[in-house]
């Protein structure tokens, strides 16, 4: 039979099992991703980042408009239990040191923490000094560069340059054919990776099932409204095709 935890019992700030976590919330404030709570212990309250009290905490730590309205400020004293869909999750403590992360898969970080919005598209940056939560489909993955990682499998990287695109020979043979006969050429899924350099910390997921990010969507939203008429029927045509290839 499985211990019944209380809250003296309750781990401090670590793992209760390998899907949950254990924030002791009494010195500092954390922003926590809404839905990630499960359940909590004591007097804690849940601010949306324009309502909180700690409105100059957040315009000085929380640097991304795109992802504000997906997370709160949580502060009180008690025990607060984190969980995500039955994924693991980890704690990492950055010591004045700064990682990106996989924007989806960011659960919680103390407010000691700066965020940024990274210029890689659904990853956010996190610098100074604190700890951050994070989930995963799997064990985490760390890697040395140089490698080459799938997109979907890339959960984050820490001190080292930000990735740029590869495309594999035999793809870019078929794409290049392609514009010839107008004809996109078939794909195996395995063609484009995020190719990493220099020093530093690649994380990986040990899946290719990466979480849904809305704000992405948003993103892409904002960006097409800039297009004229024959931007967006393109872009019509490459998701009907798409949608064709995933049924």
């Amino acid at each position: 039979m499985s211990t019944v935890l209380n809250p003296m019992t309750l781990p401090v700030d670590d793992n209760v099992n390998p899907y949950s976590f254990s924030i002791d919330l009494v010195q500092q404030p954390w922003f926590l991703r809404k839905g990630a709570m499960i359940a909590y212990y004591g007097q804690i309250r849940f601010d949306g980042l324009a309502q909180t009290s700690l409105s100059s905490l957040v315009a000085r730590q929380f640097s991304s408009p795109l992802y504000a309205q997906e997370w709160v400020v949580t502060q009180g004293q008690g025990k607060l239990l984190i969980g995500d869909r039955g994924y693991d999750i980890n704690s990492y403590d950055l010591d004045a040191g700064n990682l990106t992360i996989r924007a989806a898969n960011l659960l919680g970080f103390e407010t000691s923490l700066e965020l940024k919005q990274s210029i890689v598209p659904g990853f956010l940056t996190l610098i100074g000094t604190g700890k951050f939560l994070a989930s995963s489909n799997g064990p985490v993955i760390f890697a040395e560069p140089p490698m080459r990682v799938d997109p979907e499998a890339l959960l984050g990287w820490a001190d080292c340059p930000s990735p740029c695109h590869h495309y594999d020979t035999g793809w870019m043979s078929g794409f290049l054919a392609s514009m010839a006969h107008t004809v996109l050429g078939v794909q195996t899924g395995e063609e484009r990776q995020f190719d990493f350099t220099g020093e530093g910390t690649v994380l990986l997921q040990s899946s290719e099932k990466p979480r849904l990010d809305p704000a992405y969507v948003r993103q892409l939203e904002t960006q097409v409204s800039g297009l004229p008429v024959s931007g967006l029927q393109r872009i019509q045509s490459v998701i009907q095709q798409r949608l064709g290839a995933e049924q």
